[in-house]
């Protein structure tokens, strides 16, 4: 297996800054054509230990209500214990750690949040060959479905996963399905899309075009569900089911996200590994929903694995 040399880590690097600026750059063109002038504040930061990152917010803008989009590039001189529970191997091992990770939330409830993020960690055990390995993928977490929506956002993931094999998307979605899963809820975090971890089974140079694919796939996947949808009228009814459903975005990232649990494990930076909550959301007890209704059928149709390509064209 190739290993990465000073050289590929730095391209790595330089791939993820240009795609958070290329994020950043489309996002805040559809806050210009929602008549808003908010765009991302840069804030660069270092860790004490070493590396460091640059982070990316908007907020209270009038097409996203919040965004953040990180970048870090951070130094471990020791892995705990409690971050290597699935590779023991590398327990108290220095390592590195880079990516590109973002959540947006929406302010209008018919533009689904979304997350995207793509990273790349080495390991380097004294006296062995660096450990590494990329993660990372997409997925959408909609209010009020529209199929159109759902049916762009899994064509482009098949698509860009073709080229990799014609059972990376099949794997990946089901990856996908099978971690934004809310145990404790019995349903989908939304309606999935693209999740790996552990990638090395190709060389390191096709394993870092997937990620090229996959990071430059979430704008290319994203921004048309932006534009049919931002100057779509909403209710307060409407806004209050999406702030109720923001609450589970909530629970499954506390809970359940590995991101979130290795950067508080490794004493990550608290502000960027929090980004992902949303400014706003609710809970209520045990709400009822009409049995027709699209609140209902979010629940009923759409918060479950599904073939979503042969099912909705």
């Amino acid at each position: 297996m190739q290993n990465p040399n000073s050289t590929d880590i730095q391209r790595v690097r330089e791939f993820l800054l240009d795609l958070q600026s290329r994020i950043c750059a489309a996002l805040e063109q559809q806050e210009l054509q929602s008549n808003s002038t908010a765009q991302f504040e840069i804030d660069d930061w270092q860790r004490p230990e070493g590396g460091g990152g640059r982070s990316r917010v908007l907020q209270n803008g009038a097409a996203i209500e919040k965004g953040g989009v990180m970048f870090s590039h951070i130094n471990i001189s020791k892995l705990p214990t409690s971050a290597t529970e699935r590779h023991p191997q590398i327990a108290g091992a220095k390592a590195q750690a880079m990516g590109v990770s973002l959540v947006i939330h929406p302010r209008n409830p018919h533009i689904p949040t979304s997350h995207a993020n793509v990273r790349l960690f080495v390991a380097q055990p004294e006296g062995q060959e660096p450990i590494w390995w990329f993660g990372g993928g997409f997925d959408l977490t909609p209010f009020y479905v529209d199929d159109a929506d759902v049916l762009s956002w899994h064509q482009k993931a098949h698509d860009l996963c073709e080229p990799f094999g014609e059972n990376v998307y099949s794997e990946h979605k089901k990856w996908c399905d099978d971690y934004f899963y809310l145990k404790h809820r019995d349903e989908q975090r939304g309606v999935g899309g693209l999740f790996f971890d552990d990638l090395n089974q190709w060389d390191f140079e096709t394993c870092f075009k997937y990620i090229q694919a996959v990071g430059n796939g979430y704008l290319e996947a994203i921004l048309p569900i932006f534009q049919r949808h931002q100057n779509q009228t909403y209710t307060q009814a409407q806004r209050d089911f999406q702030l109720y459903r923001r609450g589970r975005y909530v629970e499954y990232n506390l809970v359940y996200d590995r991101g979130t649990l290795f950067g508080l494990q490794t004493g990550g930076r608290i502000e960027s590994i929090l980004v992902s909550m949303p400014p706003l959301a609710a809970w209520s007890y045990r709400p009822a929903w009409d049995q027709d209704s699209a609140e209902k059928r979010l629940v009923d149709d759409y918060l479950k694995p599904r073939d979503w390509l042969n099912e909705l064209k």
